[in-house]
């Protein structure tokens, strides 16, 4: 076929999670009642720790960014996967499907830098607490939460840009449930080989930079706990730092189990799981990871009541 007989896809068709016709309706209410769920914790969160003055240090300002990053990554997924389920239309247009995979690319990569400047505050708050004021302040809180942003919708926007060299002539069907990119490298007439590699280098450092200096810190923190002579300190800042390790490990826990086990044979309905666990599970669990066992955001949801 040559280049100028190429007819160039204006849109796509999802497969989503099950061709099974009486799965439709269960899988509907199913995720329906998880999305609801998802967006009251995380938005509820961010209106907690917004009208609470208690709430307004830099560990709960990162929480609140954080909150805003799940809720838009399960938004960006969540919404078109449940009209599917119920139309028998599954098509999504081309930019549309471009700009799923960039809010959700952007809201991840933020995620993994949110998750390292929350590791950091940690680290101050135990190993310096005298310092802690003066180290961690509003605007140095600031600037990591807007470069956490500025990075994750640049990383995202690099791929949308490359996706554009691209043309999609073969097939427009995506064996996925949302616009993932790799799926879309799998059905381009052009040799993705660029954006493949360009995939690797730039996922490759983010998870593994982010992730070591999470390692790092977290080490540093447990040398100074196992110091602390008295007993309910150690306690303290054991149950201070839980939450935050529960999150890091299903989070690249999660992607470990996505990009390092072999995608063949029946690996491919897994990798859907850990996509769904990914994409949708993680940010219906991170609210309520931080905020169960937390003694200042559960006394804040007591005063807001009371009031």
């Amino acid at each position: 076929m040559t280049e100028g007989n190429k007819t160039q896809v204006t849109e796509f068709v999802l497969t989503g999670l099950t061709d099974i016709p009486e799965l439709q309706l269960p899988l509907f209410l199913v995720f329906l009642v998880i999305y609801l769920i998802t967006m009251m914790g995380n938005l509820g969160l961010v209106a907690l720790i917004w009208k609470d003055p208690h709430l307004h240090t830099p560990m709960y300002l990162f929480l609140g960014s954080l909150a805003i990053a799940d809720a838009c990554s399960s938004s960006s997924v969540t919404p078109k996967m449940l009209v599917n389920f119920l139309s028998k239309n599954h098509a999504i247009p081309f930019f549309e499907c471009m700009a799923q995979f960039y809010f959700f690319g952007s809201s991840a990569t933020t995620e993994c830098f949110l998750l390292v400047v929350m590791a950091y505050d940690r680290y101050v708050a135990i190993c310096n607490p005298l310092l802690y004021p003066v180290v961690m302040s509003n605007n140095l809180c600031t600037q990591f939460i807007s470069f956490s942003y500025f990075i994750g919708f640049l990383h995202s926007a690099i791929h949308v840009g490359l996706l554009f060299r691209l043309t999609f002539c073969r097939s427009n069907v995506i064996h996925y449930f949302y616009c993932e990119i790799l799926q879309l490298f799998k059905i381009s007439c052009t040799d993705p080989t660029v954006n493949i590699l360009l995939v690797f280098i730039f996922s490759a450092f983010i998870q593994v930079f982010t992730f070591m200096t999470i390692i790092i810190s977290y080490t540093c923190v447990l040398f100074a706990i196992l110091k602390k002579k008295s007993e309910k300190g150690r306690n303290k800042a054991f149950s201070t730092c839980s939450a935050h390790l529960l999150s890091v490990s299903l989070f690249y826990g999660t992607l470990f189990f996505m990009y390092v086990r072999p995608g063949s044979g029946p690996a491919k309905d897994h990798d859907k799981m850990y996509s769904i666990f990914y994409t949708i599970i993680i940010p219906l669990l991170n609210p309520f990871i931080y905020s169960l066992r937390n003694k200042e955001v559960i006394g804040a949801l007591r005063r807001i009541m009371h009031k």
